[in-house]
């Protein structure tokens, strides 16, 4: 025991010397058997408060993607029109710091294109944050998305999330409570099936099936993302302007 909780102890320590550092990725500590993890550690519920306070909205701009569609086919969420001349693969697990910092920056670039239908967005979300650092909160939010597709409201929630996000990495806040309350932030989406998916941990098996697409498509960590199957300039992912520029020279626009 004292040597499970002095590896997660380094974990954290190690990935909290990555952010300092403005490293580009959080890392999973063991890529393999990335999905069979999620089975054995996904509680049935947790009934523990999460985030301390009342959650944050979503940003503004997410009301523009209130008709994007989002669908679901294996292991990756895609939103926008399926028939879309470009994609944009992202990789993220909801704990992750650099992804929420992606989320904040660079990812802005993507709205207007996606309400403009002409780009499709492929999100795969990875879990391996629970096995590094203890805990349920990749597994619980990454479900809980999962569930925001049959409610129609992923692209909204998805935002509402990553806003919500804690300051520490190490703080497992996305219990189904508190993300109850990040759903309340979100016009339409919280009701009867919703609600139970989320407490329930409904998708708990979609969610070892995402993070197996994760480990199956090479990933080594989170935000990876793809334009057309190209990987941009990391430098680019945390500036808006700089990150369109990265679209534009794809063709997206």
């Amino acid at each position: 025991m004292a040597v499970r909780k002095a590896g997660r102890i380094a974990a954290a320590v190690a990935a909290t010397a990555l952010v300092a550092l403005g490293a580009a990725a959080c890392g999973p500590e063991d890529i393999t058997g990335g999905g069979s993890s999620v089975e054995e550690s996904a509680p049935a519920s947790d009934s523990s408060g999460g985030g301390g306070s009342d959650a944050k909205a979503p940003s503004a701009d997410t009301a523009a993607l209130a008709d994007v569609p989002a669908s679901v086919k294996g292991g990756v969420i895609t939103v926008g029109d399926p028939k879309a001349g470009h994609t944009v693969k992202l990789y993220e697990d909801a704990r992750c710091p650099i992804c929420k910092k992606f989320e904040d920056t660079g990812a802005q670039a993507l709205v207007k294109p996606l309400a403009e239908g002409k780009v499709k967005v492929e999100y795969t979300l990875a879990s391996f944050l629970d096995k590094n650092l203890g805990g349920h909160g990749s597994v619980n939010a990454a479900n809980a998305l999962r569930a925001s597709v049959d409610a129609g409201k992923f692209p909204q929630f998805h935002a509402a999330v990553f806003a919500n996000q804690p300051e520490s990495e190490t703080e497992d806040a996305y219990t189904p409570e508190f993300l109850l309350k990040i759903a309340d932030k979100v016009d339409g989406l919280r009701g009867p099936a919703f609600d139970k998916a989320v407490k329930n941990v409904t998708y708990k098996k979609w969610v070892g099936e995402a993070m197996q697409s994760f480990t199956d498509d090479g990933m080594t960590g989170t935000p990876s993302v793809f334009i057309d199957g190209e990987k941009p300039d990391n430098n680019a992912l945390f500036d808006k302007a700089a990150f369109a520029k990265e679209l534009k020279a794809s063709g997206i626009s």
